[in-house]
């Protein structure tokens, strides 16, 4: 692919992305307003972005074999736990922005957290273990097996965890 139509695939992809996201919030604050219609309507149109994002996404990376794929996930998640969040830190905290900042470092935790998934995944490919996941709704932790009684990154409790299914 030519770099301007690369670019261009990229930008798509980030937008419908985030577009994906924001009607999902949206749809939920229709939904605590007792209007339930509308939320159904943003969902809907958060499931067509959704399709878009993932269509570009196809165009900027190969999805491959779960084991390349896993390597490339651990390897993403590791790239951005020790490089990109801290600078992000660094720069919210000189901008005076503490809320960012602590946003990016539980993410920045979160992240090593996931990388340590994909590596017992990936230690553990042929076994196919069974599990359950649980997700912290406040920074994105993920617990395997059974959720912890405090989230070891935002200390939450455990009711805020939610089963991935």
């Amino acid at each position: 692919m030519k770099k301007r139509t690369a670019g261009n695939v990229h930008t798509a992809f980030v937008e419908e992305a985030k577009a994906h996201q924001r009607l999902l919030l949206y749809a939920k604050k229709a939904e605590e307003e007792g209007l339930p219609q509308i939320a159904h309507l943003f969902r809907a149109v958060a499931a067509a972005e959704g399709i878009h994002s993932r269509r570009h996404f196809t165009l900027l990376e190969a999805v491959a074999d779960t084991q390349t794929n896993l390597e490339h996930a651990f390897q993403s998640e590791t790239t951005v736990n020790k490089v990109h969040y801290p600078k992000m830190i660094k720069e919210a905290e000189e901008d005076g922005e503490e809320t960012a900042a602590t946003i990016f470092s539980q993410a920045r935790d979160v992240e090593s957290f996931h990388a340590n998934l994909y590596k017992h995944a990936l230690n553990h490919l042929i076994a196919q273990r069974s599990t359950e996941y649980y997700v912290c709704s406040v920074c994105g932790y993920v617990a395997d097996g059974k959720p912890p009684e405090t989230c070891p990154v935002c200390g939450t409790s455990k009711d805020r965890f939610q089963k991935v299914e």
